[in-house]
């Protein structure tokens, strides 16, 4: 699998079971209506691919992702509505996308070398697991511009706490990689020449579980977390017996 979204938005390279999404789009790789509709696509062919068994998202250089496209969003004021509609396109579109990602059976990685700032950091938050260059930065802007990130808290909220997002929310400020892994936004940080090779291995490893149990995990483990403590406890153990009545699971056991 080797494609690349019209016009050069998402390539896509498949090797060993690793889906790599590379953004293109420009330097900034903004989230576009074309972006955001060429990774959901491309998420939703490896959710149902069964070659693919992880998937990374690259988004290479300075700037991992700048979130959404401003100009495209400027060009829209001029609408008789002054972009209303166009807005609730985007917003629902991003927001079908992101759930995609955080959805998808397959294991999805974040590999940030530089910047993801608002709609950017909520496609980091979005993945399962983000590992990202010493040199990454982090930040919910909107607040800057008159605004305020709110849909790209929906996915950092989830995965930092309460005060931590507030503070990113409410400063509009620019945060490191050292204070992103303390908060738990990224697994962890290296030298960036250390990066790629890093994923790629991790995701190769990913690549050779048992997927079934895999995607059951992944949906239970993120449903459970939703639930009060009783409730979460019956639906993890059910899950956790259909996992010992596998039949691959069973075979791989050591014998009496």
């Amino acid at each position: 699998m080797n494609q690349m979204s019209p016009p050069d938005l998402v390539s896509e390279s498949l090797a060993d079971g690793v889906l790599t999404l590379t953004l293109g789009g420009g330097k900034a790789h903004p989230l576009s209506l074309g972006m955001i509709a060429a990774l959901h696509r491309s998420i939703h062919r490896a959710s149902e691919d069964t070659s693919v068994r992880v998937v990374v998202i690259h988004g290479p250089g300075s700037i991992f992702c700048a979130g959404h496209d401003l100009k495209e969003i400027a060009r829209h004021r001029e609408d008789g509505d002054k972009g209303r509609a166009y807005l609730e396109q985007l917003f629902n579109s991003c927001g079908a996308m992101m759930k995609a990602v955080t959805l998808c059976p397959k294991p999805t990685i974040a590999a940030v070398e530089g910047v993801a700032t608002a709609g950017g950091l909520q496609l980091v938050a979005a993945c399962d697991l983000a590992f990202a260059s010493d040199a990454s930065r982090y930040c919910l802007p909107g607040v800057n511009n008159g605004g305020f990130c709110t849909t790209p808290a929906v996915a950092v909220a989830r995965v930092i706490g309460r005060k931590q997002v507030m503070e990113m929310a409410l400063s509009g400020e620019m945060f490191d990689a050292d204070w992103a892994r303390g908060a738990g936004l990224i697994n962890r940080s290296m030298p960036a020449d250390e990066l790629l090779p890093f994923v790629n291995d991790f995701a190769a490893r990913l690549a050779t579980r048992h997927q079934p149990a895999i995607a059951a995990g992944k949906q239970t483990l993120y449903r459970q977390l939703e639930m009060p403590l009783e409730l979460a406890y019956v639906h993890a153990t059910s899950v956790m017996i259909d996992h010992f009545m596998d039949p691959e699971r069973i075979e791989k056991e050591p014998k009496r």
